[in-house]
């Protein structure tokens, strides 16, 4: 076989330029754990982005979906299929809502979510054609496409890709008296994360998504929650917005939907949100196929049945304890929810945290630099005690020298 080296070379000549992966190559997986080409051992502590909550080739998943390759796979939305209905129920029983729209990629389901907030404006509040306007945060991540791209404020995201669709309003994060101040007689809809991953695991103060609830209610906006990375258990609860015990008109799931085997989202709110699509307003010849359908009712059944999020709170609290004893006076701040965390390091302008990232491969453990000054810890949720207790021994070692 091929060595890692070889590996990395033939996506660098072959492939785009357009990530810079860490230096693995992972051959294999199981539950929390990966191997390389060569066969070393390392610890996932970054989940695919909290794809992988339920872990690494869960294997009630692969039960289900071995059982699913045997009889359909996909059949586009022209015809019923057997899976869908059942998978829908399934997911509006869990969250609470009356219908969902089920697509494949995070970044679809964000798009579906502007479509019918729009379309809801222009329906159901009179808002005058094409005028309808949708508030975002600075720091935001919600994808790459031309539109969210168009609303970034990282600029590696939108440089090079303009003229951008008109109609966002961009506010400061975690400011709830800027977001009533940029409210107009044309607002429909704010998109917000309830934790901003890709912003550094950037967790904004208690009552935020109270008060954003609040003033949506006053003006009558619509509240969209981004929980592509934040929702199924990951901060502790199955949903984020349970915190604060609020629940927003629009919810946006993807990620661990698709329990780590195919890109898997949706889009939720109620019946009176929902009805102003019509057949043709919207579609993916992909989404809610019967094979995605099979692998995500067994995702939710996986994190329901295994307490993901329980588990997710306790080792969440146990692992930034353990974080907060390193004794380095470079980290900042150690900011996190459940089992979505971010060591934020003091450096000069001009150094970042993936050197770090690199020693920590070399050890053991694979995380990920985030924002160039934070190192993101985002393992899948069945971990143990003593997984934590394996990755700090080597965590400790990186970051204390």
């Amino acid at each position: 076989m091929p060595s890692s080296q070889e590996f990395m070379n033939l996506e660098k000549q072959y492939g785009a330029h357009n990530y810079e992966p860490l230096p693995v190559v992972i051959a294999k997986a199981e539950g929390v754990w990966v191997w390389d080409v060569e066969g070393k051992k390392y610890i996932d502590m970054l989940s695919s982005y909290s794809a992988l909550n339920q872990g690494h080739q869960h294997p009630y998943i692969m039960d289900k979906v071995r059982e699913q390759l045997d009889t359909l796979l996909l059949t586009s939305r022209a015809f019923y299929n057997k899976k869908l209905g059942p998978f829908l129920k399934h997911l509006c029983d869990l969250s609470g809502f009356e219908m969902a729209l089920p697509m494949n990629s995070g970044t679809e389901a964000v798009e579906t979510a502007l479509k019918l907030a729009r379309k809801y404006g222009y329906k159901k509040r009179s808002i005058p054609d094409d005028q309808a306007e949708i508030i975002v945060c600075e720091h935001n991540f919600h994808g790459r496409t031309i539109t969210i791209s168009g609303f970034s404020s990282d600029k590696g995201t939108y440089d090079g890709f303009g003229p951008f669709p008109p109609g966002f309003i961009k506010i400061p994060y975690d400011d709830p008296e800027a977001f009533e101040a940029a409210i107009t007689s044309n607002t429909i809809a704010i998109l917000v994360e309830p934790i901003q991953g890709e912003a550094g695991v950037n967790v904004p103060g208690d009552g935020y998504l109270q008060k954003l609830r609040e003033i949506c209610d006053r003006h009558n906006v619509l509240l969209i929650l981004d929980e592509i990375q934040t929702g199924l258990a990951r901060t502790g609860k199955m949903f984020a917005y349970e915190h604060e015990e609020i629940k927003p008109d629009i919810l946006i799931l993807g990620k661990a939907l698709g329990g780590g085997v195919l890109p898997v989202s949706a889009v939720l709110s109620s019946s009176d949100i929902m009805e102003v699509f019509t057949p043709g307003d919207h579609g993916s010849t992909f989404g809610g196929n019967p094979l995605a359908c099979a692998v995500a009712d067994a995702a939710l059944d996986v994190i329901v049945n295994e307490n993901l999020a329980d588990n997710a709170r306790d080792m969440g609290k146990y692992f930034i304890e353990q974080l907060s004893n390193i004794k380095n006076d470079k980290i900042k701040i150690i900011r996190g929810k459940g089992l979505l965390i971010g060591i934020e390091m003091h450096l000069e302008e001009n150094e970042t945290v993936r050197p770090l990232c690199e020693e920590l491969i070399r050890e053991g453990v694979l995380a990920k630099d985030t924002h160039e000054k934070t190192i993101r810890f985002a393992p899948p949720l069945i971990i143990t005690k003593e997984n934590i207790d394996w990755a700090m021994e080597r965590i400790r070692k990186v970051l204390e020298k």
